[in-house]
């Protein structure tokens, strides 16, 4: 399976297991599959903790690059087709974020690692 872990798994993958639910941390563990991290949740990493509205031990450019190292998590690049496949997506989620990342999902063929209940009820793959 081909997974977009999304913003807050990442932050809860690389901080506070319990956080995830059990079939998130089956399919984090299992090494049969492929984990991909948008650049989209990279960009709101260092939004937050810019704005001072996440804690992270270390600046989001170490911290993230050791975590993605951490947990063999590929980065997924922001292509133009995902910008304009969000622009098509029916308003379910205020997030632009989120919208990005569901964009970036159907574009890529991705299941999109989420305990977020707005991004499931769009025709995209999720595990939770």
């Amino acid at each position: 399976m081909n997974l977009l872990v999304d913003t807050c798994a990442f932050l809860w993958l690389a901080s506070d297991h319990a956080l995830l639910s059990a079939p998130a941390r089956r399919a984090l563990a299992d090494g049969g599959n492929e984990y991909w991290l948008s650049e989209v949740s990279i960009l709101e990493i260092t939004l937050k903790w810019t704005a001072q509205k996440l804690g992270l031990p270390r600046p989001p450019r170490r911290w993230v690059e050791e975590e993605l190292e951490r947990w063999q998590i590929a980065r997924l690049p922001l292509r133009v087709g995902d910008i304009y496949r969000m622009s098509e997506l029916p308003r379910y989620h205020q997030d632009p974020f989120d919208r990005l990342l569901v964009a970036q999902a159907l574009e890529h063929g991705l299941t999109v690692l989420t305990p977020d209940a707005a991004i499931a009820r769009y025709p995209v793959d999720t595990l939770w």
